[in-house]
């Protein structure tokens, strides 16, 4: 089997630029972005206890049903 070549990258003819910045360096971000920032981060908390409480009671619900028809189909021996 013949090694692979390595992948030569692609060149353009136009010389490379970098985007205008935005913002100055050091400019602080603006308090708008923060404010986003903080309230995404609670919803995905909240999101994620959610589905954690869901899931602990899903796996009840299950264990519940496994256990009562062990329960039943097991014959009363006394």
């Amino acid at each position: 089997m013949e090694p692979l070549k390595p992948k030569i990258p692609a060149t353009s003819k136009m010389p490379s630029r970098k985007p205008p910045r935005r913002t100055q360096p050091d400019s602080p971000s603006p308090s708008v972005s923060e404010d986003l920032h903080a309230r995404i981060s609670t919803r995905a908390r909240e999101i994620y206890e959610q589905r954690i409480r869901q899931g602990a009671l899903d796996d009840w619900l299950e264990a519940e049903r496994e256990i009562l028809k062990e329960k039943r189909a097991k014959p009363k021996t006394r």
